[in-house]
Parts: structure tokens; sequence; C-alpha cells
């Protein structure tokens, strides 16, 4: 049940390229509201608790499409909002996914054996409800400002024949719309295709720690303690890598091929482990190098595509990402089905990451070309004078004789 409740949950976020095109019509402010209003409808609404059918249409794919719709413009605006720190933004507003995942499962036990498991839906969905608060506080950019203030310049006066349509024909701020022909782009194909890979990967960890754990021997009550090590991995790569991003000493795609390579490294050694610590140590590397790549992976597609096309890059991103989730889980567990043992897993998402950064490999090669062939082509023209010095010398002299000038 809670596979296909997580199924549907990610299927229902997958209305990112919607949700970004109503922040490019609209606000991101908007939006976000919007969001947390349908998530906490999802919520309120699977506590009446009908029947399965109806506790997935609220609670997984109504409440994901609210998480969508407040995600999406949430992480955007974040962009839009800073320039040279961008990177460090994203990471600290980013953490407060591990912040979730380290207290969010011990709370809802609590509340599930305090008010039953409508109460906790029921008070999770109140808790939701903050998000429009959230968005309410969220400034709006300056180009939307611009353009409602054109809007009401535009207003024809009383008394007044001019149309006011012609004035705003030659307004120079026009409405925005989504980018779909970024798919064209070959930048934005390749870094699609990494994030695609990525997903495959990324998924696999969380499924398969625990029953590993399981099949080494390790109690229960050790068991639970991973997934918190992870997470806390998890916070401080986000910071460091935010903080060292921040610095600008090293590119960001470098950096992330850098960090997917770790990544790679380390869910190739995890299965290694044959005991706890050794496992807790693993979990923890895992952990902070994935941080370190959430850390980053916007503030790449922001260099990638430019922030104009910001919005419907992200969009498109997130759907064309969501593939991978769809594929990564299943097909890992069928190679642990087929090799009989756990490790397999961890063994396929490293290589699906290898073969990410590969992409990003190709993506930086691509983008280095690009910049060589434009520096060529602004390169200034040499002078078609065999003898520059010479022709300067004579028109020096020639300006001396026009003005009499006696040396």
């Amino acid at each position: 049940m809670f596979l296909t409740y997580l199924s549907l949950s990610y299927f229902a976020a997958d209305p990112a390229p919607v949700a970004s095109s109503l922040c490019v019509r609209y606000t991101h402010r908007a939006v976000v509201i919007t969001g947390g209003l349908l998530a906490f409808s999802g919520m309120a609404l699977g506590f009446l608790g009908l029947n399965m059918v109806w506790m997935y249409a609220t609670t997984g794919f109504l409440q994901g499409l609210g998480i969508s719709f407040s995600w999406t413009p949430a992480i955007s605006i974040v962009s839009h909002y800073f320039s040279k720190k961008r990177a460090l933004a994203n990471a600290i507003a980013s953490a407060g996914e591990c912040a979730f995942a380290l207290t969010f499962g011990p709370f809802f036990q609590w509340l599930i054996s305090q008010y039953g498991w409508k109460g906790a839906l029921l008070i999770i969905g109140g808790i939701q409800l903050n998000i429009c608060v959230c968005g309410v506080l969220m400034r709006p950019l300056a180009s939307n400002c611009l353009l409602e203030a054109s809007r009401s310049a535009t207003e024809t006066p009383a008394g007044n024949g001019a149309s006011g349509m012609d004035k705003e024909d030659e307004s120079p701020i026009t409405h925005k719309t989504f980018n779909w022909m970024l798919v064209r782009r070959p930048e934005f194909v390749l870094y699609a295709i990494f994030g695609i890979l990525a997903a495959m990967s990324f998924f696999v960890p969380p499924l398969f720690l625990v029953p590993l754990s399981y099949s080494l021997g390790i109690d229960e009550s050790w068991t639970a303690s991973l997934l918190s090590i992870l997470a806390m991995g998890d916070f401080a790569g986000r910071l460091l890598c935010g903080w060292y991003a921040n610095l600008h000493v090293t590119k960001t795609v470098h950096l992330l091929t850098m960090t997917i390579t770790l990544i790679s490294t380390s869910l190739m050694l995890l299965p290694l482990a044959n005991n706890y610590l050794s496992l807790a140590i693993f979990t923890g590397f895992y952990g902070f190098f994935f941080g370190t790549t959430v850390a980053i992976h916007i503030t790449v597609l922001a260099d990638v595509v430019g922030m104009p096309d910001f919005d419907s890059a992200l969009g498109l991103f997130m759907l064309i990402r969501s593939t991978g989730g769809f594929v990564g889980p299943p097909l890992a567990g069928l190679i642990v089905d087929m090799a009989g043992d756990y490790r397999a897993g961890f063994y396929m998402a490293g290589a699906t990451l290898v073969l990410s950064a590969g992409f990003l490999v190709t993506l930086d090669q691509l983008q280095q070309r690009k910049e060589r062939g434009s520096w060529t082509n602004t390169k200034p023209e040499k002078s078609a004078l065999p003898y520059p010095s010479l022709h300067l010398l004579k028109l020096q002299n020639r300006r001396y004789r026009e003005h009499d000038i006696v040396v």
C-alpha cells in the first residue's frame, strides 16, 4: 500500500510543467497558495476514509498535486531572488526536506497513537495549510510588478478616445509563455537525460537499505537509525556544498559531476558492509554526497538554460526526470529478484549514476565549445594595413601641416 501511495503521489507531482506555466502566466505566490489549499483538501477529504479508491484519490493524487504546485514555484522563486549566492540559497531552502525526513516519521506515529489515523491526517492537513502563509510571504518578482504597472498605465482615461489595446501593443512588456521549445536545445536534453538516470538511482537506497540490513542479521532497533544517519548526512552535505559552490572556486557543472561520481562510488562500496558500523559509515557517506547533489542540481539547470527560461525548464525537467523515478525502483527490484541479493540493487544504482555522469561531461564539453565559438566570433579584427604604425605616423604629420604646427 505504501508503494502504491508513493507512486500515486509521485504521479501527481508530474504536473510540474502546469505549475511552471501558471507561474509564468500569473505569480509564484498565487500558485503556492493554490498548492497549499490542494494539499490541505487532499488530507482533509482523506479524513472521511470512505474506501481505498477514495484514499488514493485524496491523500495520494490530490495531496501530491498540491505538493507539486507548492514545491515547483518555491524552488523557482528562490533561484530568481538570488544570483551570486543562488547555490547557497537553494541549499538552505532544500535543507528543510532533511528536517522533515528526521522528524516526520516519529511525529506521525505519535499522532496516530494519540488521535488515530483519521485525526493524524486532519492534523497533517492543517500543518500543510501553512503553505499558504509561506506563499503570501513570497515577494512578487519585479517583472510581475512591472506588468501590473503597465496594465494600470495603459487603461484608457475618461474622455480619451484612444484605445487602451493600442497602448498595450506599444508596451515593451508582454505576457510570457511557457517555452516548450527547450526540448530542442541540446544542452537541456543532455541535462534531462542526466536527470532521468539520476532519478533511477536515488530511490533505490532508501527502499533497499533496511532489507539489506535485515539480511545481514542487524537488529531491528539499530536498523531504524540508518535512515536517520542518511538524513543527517544529507543535511550536512547540502549546507556544505551550497557554501562551497557560493565561493565560485569550481564551475557548478564540474562540482555536480564530482558529487555524482562520489555518490556512485559510495553505492558501489556500500554492499561490502558486513556489520552495522560499516553499513552506517557507508550510509552516511551516501547521504552526504546525495545532499551535495541536491544542493546544486537546480543551480546547474539555471546555468544551462538561463534565468529567462528557468521556470519553463524547471517544469519540463521535473516532468522528464519523473520517468526515472517510475522505472528505477521496479528495475532494481527485478534485478534483486533475479540475483537473489539486495546488493545487486545498489550495484545497479551505482552503475546508472556513472552513466549519468557521462552526460554531464558531454554537456560541459558542449558548453565549452560554444563559449570558444562565441569568443572567436567576437574577437576584434586585425588591421588590413601592412604597417599600421607607419599609417598612424603619416596621419600625425598631416595633422601637423593642417594646423601649421611647427615642431
